[in-house]
C-alpha cells in the first residue's frame, strides 16, 4: 500500500515537473509585450471611466482614487454617495471595472472596494457585484499567467507550486469543491492561486465557478461591514470572532462532499 502511495506521489512530481518545464517554452519577450499591452489597455479603460465621471468640486476630486486604506474608502464613499442617484450606472460601472483591474493584476485594495460596495448598494446587488468582479478578475489573472506567469512560477516558487499540484491531483475529481474551500480559507493567498492555477493545469471553468462561490462568504462579511463604513477605523474591524466562526462553517460545508465521496469510494473498493 505504501509502495503504491509512493509511486503516486512520484508520478505527481513528474507531472508537475513536466508541466513547469513545458512552461519555459516560447518567447518570454513576446509574452511580456502582450502583458504590457494588456496592462496599458486596462489602464486606459480605467482612465476613460475616470474622465467620464461627472465634474467634481476640487475638494471632492482629490478623493476620487484607488483606496489604499479605510480612510480613503470613507472619503471615496462620501463622494460617490452624492452622485450615485443621478449617475447610478457610472458609479456602478466604475467600481466594476476598477475591481476587475485590481484583481487581474494582483494589485492590493479590492477589500476596500468590497466594503465600499456594501456602503453604496443594496446587499444582494453588492454581493453579486463583488463575486462577479472576483471571478472575472481572477480569471483574467489566470489567463495572463497562462501567457507569462509560468516562467515566474518556475523561477520563484516551483516547490510551493509542486506541493499544490499534488493536492490538486488528489482532489481532481472534486476540483470545484476544492477551489471553493481554498477561496474561503486563508491557506493559500488568492494571488498565488490565480497565478499558479494554469501552470498546474487547473481548468478555467471550475476555477471561475469555484471562485464565484468561494469568495461569497468572506465578501458577505466585508459588504456587511460596509453598512457601517464610517464607524470603521481599519479593514481589520470588519473581522470578528463571529465572522471567523462563520467562515470556518462555510469551509467545512464546502469540504463535506469531498470527504463523503472519498469514504463512499473506499467502501465500494
Amino acid at each position: 500500500m505504501s509502495t503504491k502511495r509512493g509511486e503516486s506521489q512520484h508520478v505527481g512530481r513528474e507531472r508537475v515537473t513536466t508541466t513547469v518545464n513545458r512552461s519555459t517554452e516560447g518567447s518570454p519577450k513576446t509574452a511580456f509585450i502582450i502583458l504590457g499591452l494588456v496592462f496599458v489597455t486596462a489602464a486606459v479603460t480605467l482612465t476613460l471611466v475616470y474622465r467620464n465621471f461627472p465634474k467634481l468640486q476640487s475638494d471632492e476630486s482629490v478623493h476620487l482614487k484607488l483606496p489604499k486604506n479605510i480612510e480613503d474608502a470613507k472619503n471615496l464613499g462620501r463622494v460617490l454617495s452624492q452622485y450615485k442617484d443621478q449617475y447610478y450606472m457610472t458609479v456602478l460601472g466604475g467600481i466594476f471595472i476598477t475591481y476587475i483591474f485590481l484583481q487581474s493584476f494582483a494589485i492590493p485594495g479590492s477589500i476596500f472596494l468590497s466594503i465600499l460596495s456594501g456602503f453604496l448598494f443594496p446587499f444582494p446587488l453588492a454581493l453579486v457585484l463583488v463575486c462577479l468582479c472576483s471571478a472575472f478578475g481572477a480569471s483574467f489573472c489566470y489567463l495572463l499567467s497562462y501567457l507569462v506567469g509560468r516562467r515566474i512560477v518556475n523561477t520563484y516558487f516551483p516547490e510551493r507550486a509542486e506541493q499544490w499540484s499534488m493536492q490538486v491531483q488528489k482532489h481532481r475529481g472534486n476540483l470545484l469543491n476544492y477551489i471553493v474551500f481554498l477561496r474561503i480559507t486563508p491557506f493559500l493567498p488568492n494571488w498565488f492561486i490565480n497565478i499558479t492555477a494554469p501552470v498546474i493545469d487547473v481548468p478555467l471553468m471550475p476555477f471561475f465557478v469555484g471562485t464565484f462561490i468561494g469568495v461569497a462568504p468572506p465578501s458577505f462579511i466585508a459588504i456587511q461591514a460596509g453598512t457601517t463604513l464610517h464607524q470603521l477605523s481599519s479593514s481589520a474591524d470588519a473581522i470578528s470572532w463571529t465572522a471567523i466562526c462563520a467562515l470556518a462553517g462555510f469551509a467545512a460545508l464546502s469540504i463535506i462532499p469531498i470527504v463523503f465521496k472519498r469514504k463512499l469510494t473506499e467502501k465500494m473498493e
